[in-house]
């Protein structure tokens, strides 16, 4: 028996380390409430996460709470209330996108909370990420915002010599010329 103990607290050591190196390396970490779901719902939300390239874990409370004191993410513990999945992901936005979506048609998953780029988040504020655009319209927002001056100063560059050539064709198709 002491055997099979010792075993099993190693593994618990080794799932607190790997949770704790996920919150760490993770742009989002996403903690779920999903009381209430049917096994068949479950299955459907992983296979939904996994197209989106988050990763989603059933995990006990003490162990994620014990993961996020670990990674030094002390308040992440305090959304560990009842039966607690974590969703790992690349994208925040898009992780928050696809647990939100799944909650509209199943109100019994609850998204508690997050951990976003180190800044742990409500639920409230965690759920308002799945408000933003995608990444690559924001990229493409930025980019044109950087454009946009550009454009202008070699507008107003351009200017004079379209004034100037203007000027010249008047010169040139004028009677006196």
């Amino acid at each position: 028996m002491g055997k099979v103990s010792e075993e099993r607290r190693q593994q618990k050591v080794a799932l607190v380390a790997e949770l704790a190196g996920r919150m760490r390396s993770s742009a989002a970490t996403l903690v779920v409430g999903y009381r209430g779901l049917t096994v068949q719902e479950d299955s459907q939300l992983r296979r939904r996460l996994r197209a989106a390239g988050v990763q989603y874990r059933v995990v006990k409370n003490t162990i994620l709470d014990r993961a996020a004191r670990e990674a030094g993410f002390q308040a992440l513990g305090r959304l560990c209330d009842g039966p607690t999945a974590v969703a790992f992901g690349g994208d925040p936005v898009s992780a928050a996108r696809e647990v939100t979506a799944f909650a509209k048609d199943h109100p019994q998953l609850v998204l508690r909370g997050g951990l976003v780029d180190g800044a742990v988040l409500d639920g409230e504020a965690a759920a308002a990420l799945a408000e933003l655009p995608p990444r690559q319209q924001l990229l493409a927002q930025a980019a044109g915002m950087l454009r946009a001056p550009v454009a202008a100063v070699a507008a107003v560059l351009h200017a004079p010599l379209r004034s100037l050539a203007v000027m010249l064709g008047q010169l040139a198709q004028s009677p006196g010329a």
